[in-house]
């Protein structure tokens, strides 16, 4: 199934995406479970397909798509997570997963604008492919970590450069409102058995930025749900965004940051593609 979390005149819905159209699980279920989160949280994701099935449906360009969870407890971002980004950075492979976080208020959703903040014209793209986790658990074995996945879905890690380095933690530069983009919906994994088969593209203005296979990764999604879960308890509707490739604009020669007006998509085989607008902050 493919779950998308959505907006229609103001009141907030989730449902299942079927070409172009979305069939509205809330209209059934909303009394039950608020949010895909609350699903996931009561393991009811099979009450989903069902609901489906007499849910009203919904043209596609009738809805606002929101962030695909848009409530996560925990958004855990991993930095340097690539060899190809490694080598661009500078930096050394790192012996273990870089940790970071992002704040579920800095997140957008799909065909929403990213937001370049006022106080920086360095806004950059990282496409990356997000994880978002099904069912709980502490200290997860890597051989049973894709147990505990909902599904996967594309993620724009828009970092604000100069913020990014002001420190040497990232926090700074990752969590001005509307630069996290998360979409366009959740690919549920028994579609997706093996997600180190995905390939990964981001594009700016249509050309393409970045490209990689999910299998360059350094630290594999098993991996990084082993090392995530050890040191916090994962819970349902928590999202790991597993690091970017190689081409973000910071690094090019000239460096190359997203402006008003362009457009950005981060697509990801067998999920779909993640579309924004860039706009700058109107203060």
């Amino acid at each position: 199934m493919k779950l998308a979390s959505f907006e229609k005149n103001g009141v907030a819905g989730y449902g299942v995406v079927e070409n172009d159209r979305l069939l509205d699980v809330s209209a059934v279920l909303g009394e039950k479970y608020r949010t895909l989160r609350a699903i996931m949280t009561a393991g009811a994701l099979a009450e989903v397909g069902k609901a489906a099935r007499s849910a009203p449906q919904r043209p596609i360009d009738e809805i606002s798509f929101l962030p695909v969870i848009p409530d996560p407890s925990k958004i855990i971002c991993i930095g340097i997570n690539y060899a190809t980004h490694i080598a661009e950075a500078g930096r050394e492979t790192p012996q273990y997963p870089m940790i970071f976080v992002r704040f579920s208020e800095s997140q957008t959703g799909h065909r929403q604008p990213m937001i370049i903040p006022a106080e920086s014209g360095k806004f950059d793209f990282e496409g990356e492919l997000a994880v978002v986790i099904g069912r709980g658990g502490r200290r997860i074995p890597r051989e049973r970590a894709l147990d505990h996945v909902a599904g996967y879905a594309c993620y724009n890690d828009g970092s604000v450069r100069d913020w990014q380095r002001h420190s040497t933690q990232f926090t700074a530069g990752k969590n001005f409102p509307g630069t996290g983009a998360f979409g366009p919906w959740l690919v549920t994994g028994d579609e997706i058995p093996d997600p180190s088969r995905l390939e990964l593209e981001t594009r700016l203005n249509g050309e393409v930025m970045q490209r990689a296979p999910i299998s360059d990764l350094v630290f594999d999604v098993p991996a990084l749900i082993e090392y995530c879960s050890t040191m916090t308890q994962l819970t349902p509707g928590d999202v790991i965004i597993t690091g970017t490739t190689g081409g973000v604009g910071a690094f090019r020669n000239p460096p190359l940051f997203m402006r008003d007006g362009d457009t950005v998509e981060v697509e990801i085989t067998q999920i779909g593609t993640l579309t924004n607008r860039v706009q700058a902050e109107k203060v």
